[in-house]
């Protein structure tokens, strides 16, 4: 059997290469071809572009990159074409992919879509289209079930979220060992998570870096992109207490005390690893003002949204500055905050589900494959 893959980001990199793993293992002789990035190339397959020449931040930013992303869908449907796949698998990434679920399903091509677009938070409207042109959607988080099937009559699989899979199968980091390898003292680290995109991690940094002087006790450290290169980062180290640290997030996170983290994946990540944090976001003025209007969420980190309460700080637009960021960054700090906050991260862990995310949405995916191909 073939499989098309479409992953965007870093997240769906991640997720695309657990599930790859797990397609693997229901049929060892399966031809993969895909969009995303080098967790998804290491586990093998072909890679047709990476993400990093994918991802555009912001309203605005997509507006202003049109010409690439059209381009892009245009080499995306010629390779499909050429390749012609027993299926599509579509990871988040939205936009683009359910441009091409649509002109993908009039060629009679199965679609599936694993980690549904948060219509639930925006473009609601878009549940004509993922009716239409989806046919089978693999949620990830507990309330995406209901959202689907009482509120729009649209049958899907919850199948956990892969995330416990990717933090509890990792080997478990030494932190002595850690701060040796990475030239780290003895001081707590608090860790910096600013996203992976440029436009976004120059934003970011700058707000996080800006509270680096009023913890003299605490070492800061960036966890740096894959997708990103050193010399970006390096006008960002101009203080001995800053650290950089490319392409070991888990490591990073497993061994910090607290974390600054930009709204995102991470936010979820980072409660996972048990580590207190502040939410941070900040985008361009325009993308803001577009978002603030189209977004009903009372929460922007999928924690909070989880928990329906809020259980980490979020500082967004305005609140997000170097006032508000150390004053959030001393209380989690606080060791009554921390247990607090510690309990409601368990909580958080049982509500997603148990393990086996991944190799779930394989076996479903294979097996409607097979189903079909008879």
């Amino acid at each position: 059997m073939r499989y098309y893959i479409i992953a965007g980001e870093a997240s769906g990199d991640l997720h695309g290469s657990n599930l790859m793993k797990g397609i693997y293992k229901e049929d060892s002789q399966v031809e993969i071809r895909f969009w995303g990035g080098d967790l998804m190339q290491q586990t093998g397959g072909t890679l047709v572009k990476h993400y990093r020449d994918l991802s555009f931040m912001g309203f605005l930013e997509v507006v202003l990159n049109l010409k690439t992303i059209l381009n892009n869908i245009k080499i995306c449907k010629a390779d499909i074409l050429s390749f012609k796949p027993d299926a599509i698998i579509f990871i988040d990434y939205p936009g683009f992919n359910m441009r091409i679920a649509k002109w993908s399903k009039k060629l009679g091509i199965r679609n599936h879509y694993y980690i549904s677009p948060q219509i639930w938070a925006w473009k609601e409207n878009r549940i004509k289209a993922i009716k239409s042109d989806v046919d089978k959607m693999y949620v990830i988080l507990p309330f995406e079930k209901d959202f689907y099937e009482k509120k729009h009559n649209f049958p899907v699989e919850f199948v956990g979220h892969p995330l416990i899979d990717a933090i509890n199968n990792r080997q478990k980091t030494d932190a002595n060992q850690f701060k040796k390898e990475n030239n780290l003292d003895e001081r707590p680290i608090i860790a910096l998570l600013p996203g992976s995109r440029k436009q976004e991690i120059e934003k970011m940094l700058s707000e996080m870096l800006s509270v680096v002087k009023d913890f003299p006790d605490y070492q800061f450290v960036i966890a740096g992109a894959p997708s990103q290169e050193y010399s970006f980062y390096e006008q960002f180290l101009t203080n001995d207490q800053v650290h950089f640290i490319s392409n070991k997030t888990y490591d990073l996170l497993s061994v910090s005390y607290a974390a600054l983290v930009t709204s995102g994946t991470a936010t979820l990540e980072t409660a996972l690893f048990k580590v207190p944090e502040v939410v941070l976001y900040k985008g361009s003025w325009a993308s803001y003002q577009i978002a603030k209007r189209i977004v009903t969420l009372k929460y922007i980190s999928l924690v909070n949204l989880i928990m329906d309460k809020e259980v980490v700080t979020e500082l967004i637009q305005d609140n997000c500055n170097t006032k508000m960021i150390k004053a959030e960054l001393e209380k989690i700090l606080n060791t009554s905050y921390r247990k607090s906050l510690l309990e409601n991260y368990t909580l958080l862990e049982q509500k997603l589900g148990g393990a086996g995310a991944s190799d779930k949405t394989a076996r479903l995916i294979v097996g409607d494959t097979l189903q079909r191909g008879k």
